[in-house]
């Protein structure tokens, strides 16, 4: 359901946040580097559009989509060489975020940030857009063995923030964060904000899909 159709949504014990495309848009940067490594690696350069498709999953699954195994690990490490220079151009914080991070602190419900970003890049990501002031659990790709969706990364998160999976949810953009919510028995919360649209996030199987967080406010349940 769209929110013109959604129920209230039950109060969750615990809210594991999807970075990308849910609470920042930091696109800019990340199709710049793609393009320029991948070009860099004698590759025609793609276009945005298949760049941003493809993103939800690691840096590397997306950049194994455009560079062959042989070139892989270089390009790789490359990307992770030239992304700090350039990771806050144009970095915006998306409206509706940070009022329900606020909001759900004040309620005491346990909060995470749960992402395939580099985690070292995550956390300055966090502190950066002031999301550690009230989140400081922040989970990335490289801080464990797993990724998401893998269930094994989910429940590792709720138990850095002592949560029980049953009442818990994802709140994130893509068909990642709705599977992560399938493999670990939580409930998604969709938001469009990112490369898909309600419909798809909806035939992923998210329980609930909004144009943007402003519009999830009204139906999610707080005290």
């Amino acid at each position: 359901m769209t929110h013109s159709k959604q129920p209230p949504l039950p109060c969750p014990t615990a809210i594991l946040w999807d970075l990308d495309g849910t609470l920042i848009d930091q696109t800019a940067s990340i199709l710049r580097c793609f393009a320029e490594v991948i070009t860099e690696m004698g590759y025609s350069t793609p276009g945005e559009s298949a760049i941003r498709r493809s993103m939800g999953g690691t840096m590397a699954e997306t950049m194994a989509l455009f560079v062959d195994e042989a070139k892989l690990d270089a390009a790789c490490r490359a990307f992770r060489a030239r992304f700090p220079e350039i990771m806050f151009d144009g970095l915006i914080v998306l409206p509706g975020g940070p009022e329900l991070i606020e909001r759900a602190y004040k309620a005491r419900i346990p909060q995470a940030l749960f992402t395939n970003k580099h985690g070292e890049t995550a956390r300055q990501v966090s502190r950066y857009a002031g999301f550690s002031k009230y989140v400081p659990t922040c989970i990335g790709s490289g801080d464990t063995e797993w990724h998401k969706p893998q269930a094994e990364l989910t429940n590792h998160v709720l138990a850095k923030i002592h949560a029980p999976a049953e009442g818990a949810v994802i709140i994130g953009d893509s068909p990642t964060d709705v599977a992560v919510a399938s493999n670990a028995g939580l409930h998604c919360y969709a938001v469009a904000t990112g490369a898909h649209s309600c419909e798809e996030l909806l035939e992923a199987g998210a329980i609930a899909a909004f144009p943007s967080l402003p519009e999830l406010h009204p139906s999610i349940s707080l005290p």
